[in-house]
C-alpha cells in the first residue's frame, strides 16, 4: 500500500483491487487477488509485482518494498513511472527478475545493484538514467539477461564485457560507452562462451575491432551489431563462428578487405552490412546460400560486380568504385527484390532479364555509365515499385506498352510504380500516355533529357502524385489543367510550353516554369514580358539605349577594377617569391619528416600596430611556423586553448586572473596580423601516430596553413587544416620544458592512450633535430573554451548558460577526471581556459591532461605556479618544495570551478566585500557561513528571493572540494554527488 502511493495515475482504475479489506475478507497472508500481485501459495509471502504495460505513473519509492524478503519479480515495463533507483534496492538479495524499461526512470544507477546476486534479468533500457555505470557485474553469475540499451550510460566497454560471466544476451546500444573490443583471452573468455546476442550499436566505441584471438570465442554468437561507432582497424576471421546470423558493422572506422569467408557458405550468415566504412578491394563471387540481406556501400570496393550471387534478395553495393559490365547479373540466380548499384562507373546495356524478377520492387542503378534503351518489362514490371535510372547515358524512348497484341493483353490494367526517375539522360519521344497505368505514382522525374510533343493528358490521373519534374525537355503545348492537388514539388522550366498556368499551379514560384517556355503566360506577367514586340516606340527605344549605355559603364568599371587587382596580384607575388626563395622543399613526400623552423624570426608589420599588439605578436611568434604557413592571431577564430582570452571590460579583475580587460589587448586579438616566416630546405624530425587511423605525412603537415589559437605555459598553439581538410590543433611546446626523448615517447603514448568521449586526444607528437622542435597533434575541436562562455561579454556573443547546462558541465568534467583518475593519471592543468564546449548541447571536452608527465621539473613548478596565478592551485602544491599534481589537487582545482559556475566570477578576481578583498574561494566560504548564498548566485540562474535545492547542493559539493588535502573527498565522491543532483 506504501508503494501504491507512488502511483499518481491510473486511467483504467486497474488499482482499484489493492484494498486491504479484499485481503481480510479473503482471510489470506498474501492479497492473490490484487492487480499484478503474484503470491507464494504456501508460505504466503509476495513473489511478484508484475504490472507491465498498464499506462500507469507516477514517481515510485523502492525503499517500500524492502520489506518483500521473497520478492522474486519486479516487472513494471512499459508505463509512465519516474524516480530514482536507491541504493537499498541492492538489499531486495531475492529479485531475479527487473524489468523497469520503457518508462522514465532517471539518475544514476547504484552500485549495489552488484548485490542482487541471484538476478538473471535486468532490464533497464529506454528509460533517462545517466552517469557511469557501476562495475562489479562480476558478482551477478546467475545473469543472462542485460539490456541497458537507450539510456545516457557510460563505461570504458571492456571493463563491463570483462565482468560478464555466462550471460546470453547484452544489448548497451543507445548510450556513451567508449574504449576498444581489442580484449584479451582471459577478460572476454567468460562472456563470448555463452553470449548469443551482442548489441553494443550508437555508442562512442573507438578502439580496434576483437582479435583473431578472441573472435573464435564466439562460438554461440548469433547476432552481432555495433553499428555507428568509431572502431578501427581491419575485420578477423569470422571463419569459426558456426552460429552467427547476423552481422551489423556500418558507420564504423574500418578498413582492409572484406573477409571472404562472410560471402561463402562457411558462415550462415543472414544479413551483412559493411556500408560506410573504408573496406578496399574487390568483390569475386557470393555464393553464400544463407545470405539475404547485403549492404556494401560507401566504401571504396573496385573491381567489376561479383559473378555469381546464389541467395541475396537485398543487396546494396552502391557508392563505391565498381566498373565493368553490367550484363553480369544475367547469371545471378538469387530472387532479388531489392538491388542498388547506384553511384558506380558501371557500363554497358541494361540486361532484359532484369525485368523479369517476380519479387523485383527497388531498383537503383542511378549516377553509373549505362547506355542503350531502357527495357520495356523493367518499367512495365508489376512489382516494382521504385525505379532510378537517373544520370546516366541511355538512350531511346520510354515504352510503357507491349510492341504486339498478345503482350498487351498480358499487362495488368495498372503498376504498383510509386517512384520513377530517369532524369539526366538522352531519352527521346513522347511522354507515353501510358503513365496513368502508374496510378499510384508519387514521383515523377524526366527531367534533363530530349522528351518532346505535348504533355499527355493522362497525367490529370495521377491522383497522388507529389514531385513532378519534366524540366530542360522540348516539350510543347498547354500544360494539363488538372494536375494532382498533391503537388508539392513542379518544375516544367526550359522547355517550349504555351497558354495559361493553370489555376491550381499557380502557387508555384515563377522558377516552375522559367526560363524557358516564353509563349507561357503566368499569372503576374505583362503583355510586354510574355513577348517582345518589333516594333518598339521611340521613348522605349531611348530608354533602352539609356539602359545599354549604363551597362557598358558598369562593365568598363569592373574590367578596369579587375586589371588593377591583377597588376597588384603579380606584383604582390612576385615580391613573396623573392622573399620565399630560400624556403623551397627538398625530398621525398614519403618522408615521415616535418619541416619546422626556429632558424629565422617571424617577419610582420608590427610597426604598424600599437605598442601592445607589438608585443602580443611577437610573444606567440618567436617560436617560428611551419612551411606554407600565414599563422593569424584573432580572436574571431575558436580560441579552444587560449589562457589569456577577451573578457568584459565591465568587471574588475585581478592582475592574476585569466581574462585580461585591458581594450589593447582585445583589439590586438581582434585585428588580424598576417606573419611570414622562412624554413629550412629539408625535412629533419620524425612525426609518430598515437591513433592508427591517421594517415598524413610530415611534409603535408608542414605545408598546412594556419592559426595561431593561444599561448599557454607549455608553448603555443596553432590550428592547422591538412590538404584532406582535416583540422588538426598543433601545440608548439616551448624550449627547455621537455624531457629527453625516451622518455617523453613512453608517456606520450600513456597519454595518447586516454580514450573518453569528454577528452580530446593526442592523435601524434613530432620530435625534430633541434630541441626547440616538439609537437602535440590533437583533432581540432568546434568550440569555445568555458572561459568565454562565463565572462566574455564586450560584446556577449553567448546566451547565459543555464543552470542545467552549468551542472552538465561540471558532471561531464567529473566524468572525464574518474576516467583520468581511474588509469593512475591527474589532469594536472584544470582550468576553465582547458575546458572545449563543444556541439549544440556544449558537451565538455578537457584539453592539456597530464601534459605534467612529458616536463622536467622545472617545468611542471612552472605549470603549477601558473596554476596559482590564475586561482586553481592547491594549497599543498604551494607549500611543498618540489610540487606534483595528484589526484587531490584535481579535485581541488574541480571545485574552484564549480564556484565559478555559480557564481559567474572569475577564480583570479579580487572581490571587495564588507570584510575587505577577498578572492573567490574566501568569498564563497564567507557568503556561506554568513547566510548570504544568494549574494554569491550568478542573477542570470538565480530565480527568486532564496536559493534553490539544487544551487545549494552544488554550493556544497564545491566547498567540500576546496577542505583540507585529508579532508577533501575523491573524484569519485564528487562526481556521484553531481549526479544526484535533479535539475
Amino acid at each position: 500500500m506504501e508503494f501504491k502511493k507512488g502511483i499518481t495515475h491510473d486511467p483504467q482504475n486497474l488499482l482499484e483491487s489493492w484494498a486491504p479489506a479484499a485481503v481480510a475478507e479473503a482471510n489470506a497472508a498474501c492479497p492473490s487477488t490484487w492487480q499484478g500481485i503474484v503470491c507464494d501459495e504456501e508460505s504466503g509471502n509476495v513473489t511478484g509485482i508484475v504490472l507491465d504495460h498498464l499506462r500507469l505513473g507516477g514517481e515510485l519509492k523502492f525503499h517500500t518494498l524492502l520489506d518483500l524478503k521473497m520478492l522474486r519479480n519486479l516487472s513494471l515495463s512499459g508505463n509512465d513511472f519516474t524516480g530514482r533507483l536507491p541504493p537499498s534496492l541492492g538489499s531486495l538479495s531475492s529479485l531475479q527478475h527487473l524489468d523497469l524499461s520503457l518508462n522514465k526512470f532517471y539518475g544514476p544507477i547504484p552500485a549495489r545493484i552488484n548485490d542482487l546476486w541471484g538476478l538473471n534479468y535486468l532490464n533497464l533500457s529506454n528509460n533517462q538514467f545517466k552517469g557511469g555505470f557501476p562495475s562489479g557485474l562480476s558478482n551477478l553469475q546467475q545473469l543472462r539477461v542485460l539490456d541497458l540499451h537507450a539510456n545516457a550510460l557510460w563505461a570504458e566497454i571492456g571493463d563491463i564485457l570483462s565482468t560478464l560471466r555466462n550471460v546470453e544476451r547484452v544489448d548497451l546500444s543507445l548510450n556513451q560507452f567508449f574504449g576498444g573490443l581489442s580484449l584479451t583471452v582471459e577478460n572476454i573468455s567468460g562472456l563470448a562462451n555463452t553470449v548469443h546476442f551482442l548489441n553494443l550499436s550508437n555508442n562512442n566505441l573507438n578502439g580496434h575491432f576483437f582479435k583473431n584471438s578472441t573472435i573464435g570465442l564466439f562460438r554461440n554468437l548469433q547476432v552481432l551489431d555495433l553499428s555507428n561507432n568509431s572502431i578501427t582497424g581491419e575485420l578477423p576471421s569470422f571463419g569459426s563462428l558456426p552460429a552467427l546470423r547476423v552481422l551489423r558493422l556500418p558507420r564504423n572506422q574500418l578498413f582492409g578487405s572484406v573477409p571472404e569467408e562472410l560471402l561463402q557458405t562457411s558462415v550462415p550468415l543472414e544479413e551483412l552490412d559493411l556500408s560506410v566504412n573504408g573496406f578496399t578491394g574487390s568483390i569475386d563471387a557470393i555464393n553464400s546460400t544463407s545470405l539475404n540481406i547485403l549492404n556494401l556501400s560507401s566504401n571504396s570496393l573496385s573491381g567489376s560486380l561479383p559473378t555469381s550471387l546464389r541467395r541475396c534478395t537485398v543487396i546494396d553495393i552502391s557508392r563505391n568504385m565498381l566498373s565493368g559490365d553490367i550484363s553480369v547479373i544475367q547469371n545471378w540466380e538469387a530472387p532479388l527484390e531489392v538491388i542498388n548499384l547506384s553511384s558506380n562507373k558501371l557500363s554497358g546495356s541494361l540486361p532484359p532479364t532484369l525485368g523479369t524478377y517476380s519479387k523485383l520492387s527497388t531498383v537503383d542503378l542511378s549516377l553509373n555509365e549505362l547506355k542503350g534503351s531502357i527495357p520495356r518489362g523493367l518499367v512495365t514490371s508489376p512489382s516494382v515499385t521504385r525505379l532510378n535510372l537517373s544520370g546516366n547515358q541511355l538512350t531511346g524512348q520510354l515504352l510503357l506498352q507491349g510492341s504486339g497484341a498478345s503482350e498487351l493483353l498480358l499487362m495488368p490494367p495498372y503498376q504498383l510504380m510509386e517512384y520513377l526517375d530517369v532524369s539526366n539522360n538522352s531519352l527521346e519521344g513522347a511522354l507515353p500516355s501510358e503513365i496513368d497505368r502508374m496510378s499510384v505514382l508519387k514521383l515523377l522525374n524526366v527531367a534533363r533529357n530530349e522528351f518532346s510533343g505535348p504533355l499527355p493528358s493522362e497525367l490529370n490521373k495521377l491522383l497522388y502524385l507529389e514531385h513532378l519534374d519534366l524540366s530542360n525537355n522540348k516539350f510543347s503545348g498547354n500544360i494539363p489543367d488538372k494536375l494532382s492537388s498533391s503537388l508539392t514539388v513542379f518544375n516544367v522550366s526550359n522547355n517550349d510550353l504555351s497558354g495559361r498556368v493553370p489555376e491550381n499551379l499557380r502557387q508555384f514560384s515563377p522558377s516552375s516554369f522559367r526560363p524557358g517556355n516564353a509563349k507561357l503566360v503566368l499569372p503576374n506577367d505583362s503583355p510586354e514580358t510574355s513577348s517582345v514586340p518589333d516594333n518598339i516606340p521611340d521613348k522605349g527605344r531611348r530608354h533602352s539605349s539609356k539602359g545599354n549605355i549604363r551597362i557598358a559603364i558598369i562593365l568598363a568599371s569592373v574590367g578596369a577594377a579587375i586589371m588593377i587587382a591583377f597588376v597588384l596580384l603579380a606584383y604582390h607575388r612576385t615580391q613573396l617569391k623573392e622573399f620565399h626563395g630560400r624556403s623551397e622543399f627538398t625530398g621525398q613526400n614519403t618522408r615521415r619528416d616535418v619541416n619546422f623552423s626556429n632558424d629565422h624570426l617571424l617577419t610582420s608589420n608590427s610597426r604598424s600596430l600599437s605598442g601592445g599588439q607589438s608585443e602580443f605578436v611577437t610573444e606567440i611568434s618567436e617560436h617560428g611556423l611551419m612551411q606554407g604557413m600565414v599563422a593569424t592571431s584573432s580572436a574571431s577564430v575558436n580560441p579552444n586553448l587560449m589562457d589569456n582570452p577577451p573578457t568584459s571590460s565591465g568587471r574588475k579583475s585581478s592582475p592574476g586572473s585569466p581574462l585580461s580587460s585591458s581594450p589593447r589587448f582585445i583589439e590586438a586579438c581582434e585585428k588580424p596580423v598576417m606573419l611570414d616566416v622562412y624554413s629550412p630546405d629539408r625535412l629533419a624530425g620524425e612525426l609518430f601516430f598515437l591513433d592508427s587511423s591517421l594517415a598524413f605525412t610530415a611534409e603535408e603537415l608542414s605545408r598546412a596553413p594556419a592559426e595561431v589559437l593561444g599561448r599557454s605555459s607549455h608553448g603555443t598553439l596553432y590550428k592547422a587544416t591538412l590538404d584532406s581538410g582535416h583540422m588538426l590543433t598543433v601545440k608548439w611546446l616551448r624550449v627547455g620544458l621537455v624531457k629527453h626523448k625516451k622518455e617523453f615517447a613512453r608517456e606520450v603514448k600513456r597519454i595518447g592512450s586516454m580514450r573518453h568521449p569528454n577528452i580530446v586526444p593526442l592523435l601524434a607528437y613530432y620530435w625534430g633535430p633541434r630541441e626547440q622542435e616538439r609537437l602535440l597533434l590533437a583533432d581540432y575541436i568546434h568550440g569555445d573554451n568555458l572561459a568565454l562562455h562565463l565572462y566574455e561579454s564586450t560584446p556577449r556573443r553567448y546566451s547565459p548558460l543555464s543552470f542545467s547546462q552549468r551542472i552538465k558541465v561540471a558532471v561531464d568534467v567529473a566524468r572525464c577526471l574518474l576516467y583520468l583518475h581511474d588509469r593512475g593519471l591527474p589532469h594536472g592543468n584544470l582550468k576553465p581556459t582547458n575546458i572545449v564546449l563543444a556541439g549544440p548541447d556544449f558537451s565538455a571536452r578537457l584539453t592539456d591532461y597530464g601534459l605534467h608527465r612529458l616536463m622536467t621539473p622545472a617545468g611542471i613548478a612552472e605549470q603549477i605556479l601558473n596554476l596559482g596565478a590564475l586561482g586553481y592551485r592547491a594549497p599543498e602544491l604551494a607549500a611543498a618544495s618540489k610540487p606534483v599534481p595528484s589526484f587531490k589537487a584535481d579535485v581541488y582545482a574541480l571545485g574552484v570551478i564549480l564556484m565559478e559556475l555559480l557564481t559567474r566570477k572569475s577564480a583570479g578576481d579580487i572581490i571587495s566585500g564588507q570584510s575587505g578583498a577577498v578572492d573567490l574561494t574566501d568569498w564563497v566560504r564567507l557568503c556561506e557561513r554568513e547566510g548570504r548564498v544568494m549574494d554569491c548566485i550568478d542573477r542570470d540562474i538565480a530565480g527568486g528571493e532564496e536559493s534553490s535545492k539544487e544551487m545549494d547542493e552544488l554550493l556544497g559539493i564545491s566547498l567540500r572540494c576546496i577542505l583540507p588535502v585529508n579532508e577533501r573527498p575523491n573524484i569519485r565522491q564528487v562526481f556521484d554527488d553531481l549526479c544526484s543532483i535533479s535539475v
